[in-house]
């Protein structure tokens, strides 16, 4: 596989950000399954290819993965300007395809994260279900005001005052409105304080006729459980 650190400017967000791209070095690209793999609260860039063996499971299966940097924005164009959905579900893709000549077509993406970046996932996944093959979500922090994760003014400076995130982040509402959702691989930890609402996403799944998985037993928010989640999605999507 081959490893690279990018730099780039980003025009949704007005400045230079950073991804970590993992390739394979052989095939054609323009036919390579590629994850968007995306961080949680407290990590960046870096942290799926430090903390987990990602690398192997993608050599296992030839596919390429995209782990893009986006700061604590909860995956949303933030209310204080800065444009991280727009940036993560259109312009990074696009950064992509021009740079390693990865394809567009749906059959070929993917969305996957852990924690907050389980929300990104399904964010992307249930506003532009055309674009993708499969989503999976490990942990996700689903309903994220509620998570209590951030400070009230991290929270002000991303969805502003107000008792919710609007009806963009509700997770809930996009996918019950949402047609012809992709695969959604759901895993989360039954001793994980967000364990409670990714049994009740999955439930909501079920009565909706969603085609998904949800995997849970013992784990906590580790990554630990992380590893074995990112296996176990690359297994049921590209196993087959």
């Amino acid at each position: 596989m081959a490893y690279f650190r990018c730099e780039w400017i980003s025009e949704a967000l007005d400045m230079a950000t950073s991804a970590v791209v993992i390739l394979p070095e052989t095939g054609d690209l323009a036919r390579t399954p590629v994850v968007y793999l995306l961080h949680g609260l407290s990590d960046n860039c870096t942290g799926w290819s430090r903390y987990t063996a990602v690398e192997r499971y993608a050599r296992n299966y030839g596919v390429a993965v995209v782990m893009p940097e986006v700061q604590r924005s909860f995956y949303c164009d933030t209310r204080s300007g800065m444009k991280y959905f727009t940036y993560i579900s259109q312009e990074l893709p696009k950064i992509c395809r021009r740079f390693f000549g990865l394809s567009a077509e749906p059959q070929y993406n993917y969305v996957m994260g852990l924690s907050m970046g389980g929300f990104g996932a399904l964010k992307c996944a249930l506003t532009n279900p055309q674009w993708y093959a499969g989503c999976a979500s490990f942990s996700g922090a689903l309903r994220p005001q509620a998570s209590k994760v951030l400070s009230q003014a991290e929270a002000d400076a991303i969805w502003g005052g107000g008792a919710n995130a609007g009806p963009e982040n509700d997770l809930f509402a996009l996918v019950a409105d949402c047609q012809n959702p992709p695969p959604i691989f759901q895993t989360c930890g039954e001793q994980d304080g967000l364990y409670s609402v990714n049994q009740a996403f999955a439930e909501h799944l079920e009565k909706l006729g969603v085609t998904h998985v949800f995997t849970h037993g013992p784990g906590a928010h580790t990554w630990e459980f992380w590893d074995d989640s990112v296996r176990a999605a690359f297994d049921y999507f590209f196993g087959k």
